[in-house]
């Protein structure tokens, strides 16, 4: 054989494996890899704009704090404020219904006094017709002696 036509013959072959590479072997091994270079691509964005939304989240979520605190804070001295009221009110109505009782009280036992004057008085009047009347010796007419009670009263008060 000759060394020539080996090499010619070769380089054909080569040639040929060459343009059938390019042309059937080829192209799909590209498309697979630009689809995996796309997905890889997608990935990273995706996980971008994963980390910027959990940054904005995390923002969101901070702000949602604090707004929550203050409302909290504002929500707690309006009921410290309503509770303070409330004391305020019970002490002031506790104070009313004490005095109002020391006014019954006091009513109660000035018409008690009253009472056990009136008492006294007919007790001291029917005392004094009956120390008369024994004094006497004889027993004073009735309507003589509601007359006589009646004076005494008179001038008790």
């Amino acid at each position: 054989m000759n060394l020539n036509a080996t090499l010619i013959a070769q380089l054909v072959v080569f040639f040929i494996l060459g343009w059938f590479t390019m042309k059937f072997v080829w192209p799909p091994i590209m498309k697979s890899l630009d689809e995996r270079a796309k997905k890889i691509a997608d990935g990273l964005a995706a996980a971008d704009k994963a980390k910027a939304d959990l940054a904005l989240a995390e923002k969101k979520v901070v702000e949602e704090l604090r707004k929550a605190r203050e409302s909290a804070g504002d929500t707690r001295a309006v009921a410290e404020r309503q509770a303070a009221g409330l004391v305020e009110e019970a002490r002031a109505e506790a104070a009313r219904i004490i005095a109002k009782a020391r006014e019954d009280a006091e009513a109660e036992a000035g018409a008690a006094a009253q009472r056990a004057k009136e008492a006294l008085r007919e007790n001291v009047a029917a005392l004094a017709v009956a120390g008369a009347e024994r004094i006497l010796r004889k027993e004073i007419n009735a309507q003589a002696h509601a007359d006589l009670l009646a004076n005494l009263k008179q001038e008790l008060q």
